[in-house]
Order: structure tokens, then C-alpha cells, then sequence
């Protein structure tokens, strides 16, 4: 049985909260804390394996409240959020002081109404965080950013493709702050909400030397480039003439996820003229394991997050499962190794301090 506490200012709220879980079978609710003195008395008294934290809360508000037990207690956190940008750049936050994955708080009238999405999430997000043993989780720190002497006028046919799902927002901006300027152009899928991958993208755009931008429908991919799938649809690449594009697919979620790493990885993998290194990083469920396969079946690079530095080892597991993947890597030679491919393939060009450590 699944221990949870409850941290919110609202009554309404905490008073729902209780109710959805109550109604999950190895879930209990044992306490609920309306602000963060009381949520730290009950977590000394009640010993809770996961908390539910509202964001905003009166007398301290949930990032500072989150930082406290992250330092003092660690323990899985599930944060709830609004669907704004102000919220966007909160969750963001979170998630970099160590929350484990986030909800968007129901609407008022889906409070009194239908929660049967609202508690599906909820349960598995739980199921989830109390999987996760926070106490190893290895905090992201900043990365000796890598040198190379590739020349972007030759890398109009290299691209990289990362997808990530559950803790991907912290193990993408570690990976891609960790590539040089002259990069080849990197295409990204993150699970997240339509109104957070704007922000997401600004975001990783301040750790990066290359520039990131939210992938917008037409846009012309050029090395020196990172590109972000937005929340609202799925990121497709497709070959016009001699150049590659960007192309904004409106269709179904895949996997239950929009934007699908699966349509993402399945679209590059027929390109006919270019060169692909894709890594599948943390994440729940197996959205991109195929996709992965078909990019390996077709001659490209594929490398997978190792379960060692993976928060949720769902979906590299998957495509480890099916041999989609070349290597298995931990969070921290991802990058290096993928320059390195990209360097060995455009040899006699060779990246410093990289291609060196390889040969």
C-alpha cells in the first residue's frame, strides 16, 4: 500500500484529492497538510511514501517547501500545477529541485464533474513516483561542455534525435547543454503540456551554446540548431530537395502521447540521404522503442539511457527489450558518444577531447 500526503492550501482540493485516492485500491491518503508547516509535522509523524504538492501555498510556497525535503527528507513528490505559463515556469522549477513528475490541477468545473482523467493520471503518476528512490537519483550538475572541430558546412545531412518522457526535462537540458555550437541540428521530443514547451524550450535555450527554438511548421533544420517539438503536436522531419524541414503533425496521440517520440524517430527513419544518432532517454511506458528499432534497422545510430541514471526506466527498458538500441549509456557519455559517431562518420574531421578518448 501506497502511503500519500496531501499538501495544498485549498480545502476544496485536498478534500477531492482524498476522494480520488480513496477509491484506489493500493493507495491511502494519510494525512492532508494545508500549507507547508503543517505538511512537515506530518511528514515526521506519518512517514508518507509519496506527497502530492500544490505549487502555490500561502507562508512558504512549494519550491521552497520542495528544496526543504529534498534536503532534509527526500522522498518522491508529485506536484500539481496550473496550465498557465506563470505555472509552466513553476513546474519547471520543480522538476529541477527534484519533484518526480507533475499533474495539472483539475479546473472548477471538472471538480465538480467528470475526474475520471484527472484520477486515471493521478494514479498512475503515484504508481510511478513511489517506484522512483530519490535518494539515488544523481542531481543534475553542470557538465564540462564538449569541444569539436566539425565544420557545420558538412553537416547538413547529420541530425540528432533525443526523446524523453518522466524526469526528460532534466536529462535533456544535462545532455544538450553539454554539445558545442557547431553540433549538427538535434530534434527533440519531451512528453509535456501544450503550454509548457514553449517555456521548456526558452529554458534549455539559457544552458545551451546552440540555439533552441520551439519547432515551428516549415522551419528549415540547420546545424547549430536544436529543435522542440511543441506539446500540441507531433514533430515530423520530412525531406524537401536537398533540405530537411520541420513539419507540425495535427493527428492522433500515438502511444497516448502527443507529440509521439515513436512518429518522430518512424519519420527520420525514412529519410533517404541522411545520417541519423538518436538516443531514448528516461521515461515511462515505450513510446519511442519502435521508433528507435526502425531507425537501427535502417543502418543509423541508436543509443538508449542506462537503468542506472534513468528516474524511470520504461522506455529505454522497452526499446532494450526489442534491441532497438547500439549501446547503453549512462545520462553523462550520451553526448560524447554521439558527437563521436557524428565525427567518425565525417572523419577526417575529429572532435577534441572526445574522439581522442575513443581510438
Amino acid at each position: 500500500m501506497i502511503r500519500v500526503l496531501i499538501v495544498d492550501d485549498s480545502k476544496l482540493v485536498r478534500e477531492i484529492l482524498s476522494e480520488v485516492i480513496t477509491g484506489f485500491s493500493d493507495i491511502e491518503v494519510v494525512g492532508a497538510a494545508k500549507d507547508a508547516y503543517e505538511a512537515r509535522a506530518m511528514i515526521k509523524e506519518l512517514d508518507p511514501d509519496v506527497l502530492t504538492l500544490d505549487v502555490e501555498m500561502p507562508k512558504m510556497d512549494g519550491i521552497t517547501f520542495l528544496k526543504n525535503v529534498m534536503r532534509l527528507r527526500p522522498m518522491p513528490v508529485v506536484m500539481l500545477s496550473t496550465l498557465t505559463q506563470e505555472g509552466a515556469d513553476t513546474t519547471l522549477d520543480a522538476l529541477a529541485c527534484g519533484a518526480v513528475d507533475f499533474i495539472s490541477k483539475p479546473r472548477s468545473s471538472e471538480l465538480l464533474d467528470d475526474l475520471t482523467d484527472f484520477s486515471e493520471e493521478l494514479y498512475q503518476k503515484i504508481k510511478l513516483a513511489a517506484k522512483v528512490n530519490v535518494k539515488q537519483r544523481n542531481p543534475v550538475t553542470s557538465r564540462e561542455k564538449l569541444t569539436s572541430s566539425l565544420n557545420l558546412l558538412n553537416m547538413k545531412h547529420q541530425i540528432i534525435a533525443l526523446g524523453a518522457s518522466t524526469g526528460g526535462t532534466e536529462a535533456l537540458r544535462d545532455v544538450l547543454s553539454m554539445l558545442p555550437s557547431n553540433s549538427p541540428a538535434v530534434v527533440v521530443t519531451q512528453h509535456i503540456p501544450a503550454s509548457f514547451s514553449s517555456r521548456f524550450a526558452v529554458r534549455l535555450g539559457e544552458y545551451c551554446q546552440m540555439k533552441v527554438h520551439e519547432a515551428k511548421d516549415g522551419q528549415l533544420i540547420e546545424p547549430g540548431n536544436i529543435y522542440v517539438a511543441p506539446g500540441s503536436h507531433h514533430l515530423v522531419i520530412e525531406q524537401v530537395n536537398n533540405h530537411y524541414r520541420c513539419r507540425l503533425d495535427d493527428s492522433a496521440p500515438c502511444n497516448r502521447h502527443k507529440p509521439s517520440v515513436d512518429i518522430m524517430f518512424e519519420s527520420l527513419s525514412q529519410l533517404p540521404t541522411v545520417n541519423i544518432y538518436a538516443a531514448l532517454l528516461t521515461g515511462m511506458g515505450s513510446d519511442g522503442a519502435q521508433g528507435l528499432k526502425a531507425l537501427k534497422d535502417s543502418g543509423h545510430y541508436t543509443a538508449i539511457q542506462n537503468k542506472a541514471t534513468s528516474m524511470i526506466w520504461g522506455m529505454p527498458g522497452a526499446a532494450f527489450l526489442i534491441d532497438a538500441h547500439c549501446n547503453d549509456l549512462p545520462l553523462a557519455d550520451i553526448a560524447p558518444t554521439l558527437l563521436t559517431k557524428v565525427s567518425e562518420q565525417l572523419k577526417p574531421n575529429k572532435i577534441k577531447g572526445v574522439a581522442d578518448e575513443s581510438t
